[in-house]
């Protein structure tokens, strides 16, 4: 019990494999009623955030005894999770769930993970600790991915490496791809670049003036993707472009984690400041503001 007479809130560790997985372990728990593990009836609940009510909000894993006294359930790579922030119960019978606590986590096969070859969706399923104290999984799926690597600031440029995943041959998919930066404001500014690749990496540098030539003043965003030359996801048989994302390791939130400084861009309507930053869904941007 707490200080204030409530039941302490029952702790789960997890372990990642390499494949996106997650397997969960529950020590502490206390049975709500008597019985054996027998009759034990128990599920791990996971509720996706803003989706509680739709049919795809909710994921029920059964809980079952371990050889060692735990609680066990697993939440395997090829369970479809669709991509958000989800919330982590237990529940017991016909008792409403209750939030679990973060626990020990071992996230040792995230770091630096290299999926294998596949055409399937890539799972991600990263848990973490909410400001409230609660366990949390922040998850993608996505088909296919470029994941970013490193970013390299230099006379006004922004020069990316990264790798793709989940096509069928990265080399095929990636001769006479470009670098796109999307406005997020006004979908019908678009910037392209070309990108060199080496089997499934690609490298691709993006000048900032590129962003500022026809600049108005105010903030603008650039989303950044990958976009192969055999289309953008319309049409028959066209490929579906990528969105630059850093999602294989195990920090679930980069944005106040891998910060860049501003760049000084002489533009048009004046100078104005120009940074590369990954937003609160992980994916690669590009916010260009004016200069204070």
């Amino acid at each position: 019990m707490s200080e204030t007479g409530e039941a302490a809130p029952t702790r789960a560790d997890c372990v990642a494999d390499s494949a996106g997985g997650l397997t969960f372990h529950i020590s502490d728990w206390v049975r709500p009623q008597p019985g054996s593990y027998d009759d034990w009836s128990g599920a791990l609940v996971l509720v996706r955030r803003g989706a509680e009510r739709r049919d795809d909000g909710e994921v029920r894993l059964p809980l079952g005894p371990t050889g060692d006294g735990r609680l066990q359930a697993a939440l395997p790579s090829t369970v479809a999770l669709p991509e958000g922030r989800w919330d982590v119960h237990v529940s017991y019978g016909d008792a409403d769930p209750r939030r679990l606590a973060p626990g020990l986590n071992d996230l040792r096969s995230l770091v630096d993970r290299r999926p294998g070859p596949s055409t399937s969706p890539l799972s991600v399923r990263i848990p973490y600790a909410t400001k409230h104290g609660n366990l949390s999984l922040r998850c993608w799926r996505r088909a296919p991915h470029a994941e970013a690597g490193e970013i390299l600031l230099e006379d006004g440029t922004m020069a990316v490496h990264g790798r793709l995943h989940r096509v069928r041959s990265p080399a095929e998919w990636l001769a006479g791809a470009v670098l796109e930066a999307r406005c997020r404001r006004d979908t019908a500014r678009v910037r392209t670049v070309p990108v060199t690749a080496d089997g499934a990496e690609f490298f691709g540098t993006l000048p900032f003036a590129e962003l500022t030539e026809d600049w108005g003043g105010g903030a603008d965003v650039w989303d950044l993707w990958l976009r192969p030359a055999a289309g953008d996801g319309a049409g028959d048989g066209a490929a579906p472009s990528a969105r630059l994302a850093r999602i294989l390791d195990d920090v679930p939130d980069k944005k106040e984690i891998f910060t860049y400084p501003s760049t000084a861009v002489a533009a048009p309507h004046g100078q104005a400041w120009v940074r590369p930053y990954y937003t609160r869904n992980n994916d690669l941007a590009v916010r260009v503001e004016a200069a204070v």
